[in-house]
């Protein structure tokens, strides 16, 4: 028999009690409440759920119903089990190819039985805590397995939407493309041209009247007007046929071979699992946009969910379903905040099944092809394909996408992984090793890995070095072997034992640390002795730091005097741009030569204190043009019109939001803010100084943080330091309030494209706190950070 151990909390809450004896009863359980977000975004969702839904059981050959019990169990039971709150799961684009091939050599009950046996399977890998193994599949494969089988829908849809019938494989639908061509069907291809039309042109209709317009989803307009015209004008199409449920069709025993049987469980669970993991993730990055306090998915919990959703649509006769990206996406535009969301989604598709089957049967088939054709480009996206060449993997990605295409997806996917491997063999195994004489100086540049592979072609070439010179030894790579390092460590005591010397440097021309080498080794080195010795990043000579040098110029000369350019300040500029054009330049160089193609496109307006120990970059871990950053003297935001002269906040607020476009205002305040200070320490009067008529804009501030109705702005599990902090603090949230006085900001916010956010920076614990407003006030919370309670937030 087991004894009931009560937990601390349990505990807790008796010793409260018998301290309190005349404590009231406990209150009743919280009835189950759905937000109004969470209800609006379910209906938003259900709406482009029920067209793609029908679309996608079309382009599979499967039962029209057996897609609108798949979206229903998707919304129910993955919506309610799975550790992705706000994904939304259905029958999904990227599983068409996989089940159309099942459909086709199996029948229907079969791949039903399939699906269950692939949704135990992901049941398995989901207690086994192998979801964050499915991530290490290279970006390429999976981005080129999407594209693969988006071109398949595409050719195959194409048949239906031009009036004829589609055949299984690629390469024959391709053959009877110009037979079909030849004998268009008129009806179909005009219902399907409006459908294409109203798909592309709802999401770009202008001004205001066209952005209420556009809540609407264009999937939904654009069948919904196809087929409001084919029933008009009479038009003879074949349309959904849904019969009635009492002839559903449920799962079956499996038929075929087992070997045939757990091919297609294996290709159906892997094509399942990796798209609703992936699919996880990006929805992940798009919520933390909008609510950077989000926590992250839970993916094995996320697999399981899955394993029980295809499990169930199995065994009711639906499709096997997977994370969507389409509906997953509306759903957080939506502003969804919870899984209810996902869930009421469920039931209208339920509601719909049982009693709109009338209005679904209006629906042309050929309105559904165009509309899954059209998802079917958008998988080839041009993004990762630029992507994948930028980082070299362009025949990756095209292996798979043709190996999905002609082999299927599972064959495809093996071709996809083979070929990264061969391309990850050559570009360890591909090392070019050259020598040159350059004025007495032999110069060996190693280009690559460095594997016992290029051992002998190394070895050939460092002894093509005369004895008894200077050499110069460039190692271009970030792989070493144990055989090369040992072959390189006996050439070059050698070499230094017969009177050379030896530099082995990387490719910028700095010195290459290697245990083995001595200090002697740093003097043979063609750096300045005075630069081998410092031991500092490259971070720290704007720290103050000179590497413990004694100035070397009278004090005349040092910074603030009559000849500081030529001083110690000004060698140090010199050295830092020196080092930039070393170290630096020809790491971002082909980045920087992307931003001056493309121009700037930052993500967010940063506005922040001129305070030189602010480093935005280095506090964000942001580069080249991810940042819009405006300084000035205590991060102030003036109102609009409250002074002229001051215009040029104002102005680079504008051409944030209204030309670059920004998606978040950041206003980042700090510790020990010099302008803070001397607002705490001015007198009332008129201004005088240029510094004083400018932190007339912190007043506001000034004035909040006296008013004692108000709840001060503090810092999560503790309060301000001093005044100054309290001021520098409330600062933050006055200026976000004058952020909202400006025009494009109002407009942006209303429109939904624009989020406000503070931050406080604390200089000396280099520590990042947000702003999360909550019922005790202005809370700023830590970031990165274990916290020590919990934050009111």
């Amino acid at each position: 028999m087991t004894a009931c151990v009560p937990t601390r909390a349990a505990d807790s809450t008796r010793t409260k009690r018998l301290h309190q004896p005349h404590s009231p009863p406990p209150s009743r359980p919280r009835r189950f409440r759905v937000a109004g977000a969470d209800l609006s975004a379910s209906v938003a969702v259900f709406l482009i759920a029920l067209p793609l839904s029908l679309g996608i059981a079309l382009a599979t050959g499967a039962p029209l119903q057996s897609g609108l019990v798949a979206a229903a169990v998707g919304g129910l039971v993955a919506g309610r089990f799975g550790g992705s709150p706000l994904q939304v799961s259905g029958p999904a684009a990227g599983l068409t190819v996989v089940t159309a091939d099942l459909i086709h050599r199996y029948g229907w009950r079969t791949t039903c039985a399939i699906t269950v046996l692939a949704g135990l399977a992901q049941l398995g890998l989901g207690c086994l805590r192998v979801a964050r193994a499915a991530l290490a599949v290279s970006p390429a494969i999976v981005h080129g397995m999407l594209a693969g089988i988006g071109v398949t829908i595409a050719v195959a849809q194409l048949h239906i939407v031009l009036g004829g019938t589609p055949h299984s494989a690629v390469l024959d639908n391709l053959r009877a493309l110009p037979a079909q061509l030849a004998r268009l069907h008129p009806a179909a291809v005009s219902v399907s041209a409006l459908t294409l039309t109203l798909l592309f042109v709802w999401p770009r209709l202008p001004g205001r009247t066209g952005q209420l317009l556009r809540k609407v989803p264009a999937a939904l307009i654009a069948v919904t007007g196809a087929t409001a015209v084919a029933t008009l004008a009479g038009l003879p199409l074949p349309r959904v046929d849904l019969p009635s449920w009492h002839s559903h069709a449920l799962a079956g025993l499996p038929e075929g071979s087992s070997a045939g049987l757990a091919v297609a469980v294996l290709t159906t669970t892997l094509v399942c699992s990796v798209q609703s993991l992936l699919g996880a993730v990006a929805v992940d990055k798009l919520a933390a946009g909008r609510n950077p306090h989000r926590g992250r998915s839970d993916l094995d919990r996320e697999l399981l969910g899955q394993g029980a959703a295809n499990v169930v649509s199995g065994a009711l006769g639906g499709l096997p379903l997977a994370g969507v990206a389409v509906r997953s996406s509306a759903n957080v535009r939506a502003g969804a905040v919870s899984r209810n969301s996902t869930m009421l989604h469920g039931v209208w598709v339920v509601v719909a099944a049982l009693l709109l089957v009338p209005v679904l049967e209006l629906i042309p088939l050929a309105s559904l092809a165009a509309l899954v054709m059209a998802v079917g480009i958008q998988m080839v996206s041009l993004h990762h394909i630029r992507t994948v060449t930028r980082h070299r993997e362009v025949l990756v990605y095209a292996a798979t996408t043709l190996g999905v295409a002609l082999l299927g997806v599972l064959g495809g996917v093996i071709l996809g992984v083979a070929v990264a491997v061969a391309v990850a063999l050559h570009r360890l195994t591909r090392t070019r090793i050259t020598h040159e004489d350059d004025k007495g100086v032999h110069h060996v540049r190693v280009r690559g890995q460095l594997t016992f592979l290029a051992v002998p072609r190394l070895s050939r070439t460092l002894h093509l070095v005369p004895a008894g010179t200077d050499a110069v030894v460039e190692l271009d790579g970030s792989f070493m072997d144990h055989a090369a390092y040992e072959s390189l460590q006996d050439w070059q005591r050698t070499h230094r034992a017969q009177g050379g010397t030896v530099a082995l440097t990387g490719r910028a021309g700095n010195p290459v640390a290697v245990p083995s080498l001595d200090a002697p080794a740093l003097q043979d080195s063609q750096e300045p002795v005075e630069a081998s010795a410092c031991r500092c990043r490259p971070w720290t000579p704007w720290r103050n730091h000179q590497c413990e040098r004694p100035p070397t110029a009278p004090p005349g000369d040092r910074p603030g005097g009559p000849a500081a350019g030529s001083g110690p300040s000004g060698q140090q500029l010199a050295r830092g741009i020196s080092t930039f054009q070393r170290n630096t330049a020809p790491l971002v160089r082909s980045e920087l030569a992307r931003l001056a193609r493309e121009g700037q496109r930052p993500s967010q307006l940063f506005l922040t204190c001129a305070d030189s120990r602010l480093v935005t970059s280095m506090i964000t871990s942001s580069g080249p043009g991810d940042l819009f950053v405006v300084r000035n003297v205590g991060n102030l935001v003036p109102l609009p019109g409250a002074e002229r002269g001051d215009d040029s906040v104002a102005a680079a607020i504008e051409y944030a939001v209204d030309v670059l476009k920004v998606r978040f205002i950041t206003v980042c305040g700090h510790s020990g803010c010099g302008a803070m200070q001397a607002l705490l320490a001015s007198e009332p009067g008129a201004a005088q100084t240029p510094l004083e008529r400018w932190l007339r804009h912190g007043v506001p501030s000034l004035e909040r943080m006296s008013d004692e109705e108000r709840p001060r702005a503090r810092i999560a599990g503790r309060e301000p330091a001093d005044a100054v902090e309290q001021l520098c603090l409330t600062n933050v949230v006055q200026q976000l309030e004058h952020l909202r006085a400006h025009e494009s900001v109002t407009r942006a916010i209303g429109e939904g494209t624009l989020e406000l956010q503070g931050m406080y920076f604390h200089v000396g614990e280099a520590q990042a706190y947000l702003l999360a407003a909550s019922l005790e006030g202005d809370v700023f919370a830590r970031v990165g950070a274990a916290r020590k309670a919990p934050s009111p937030a």
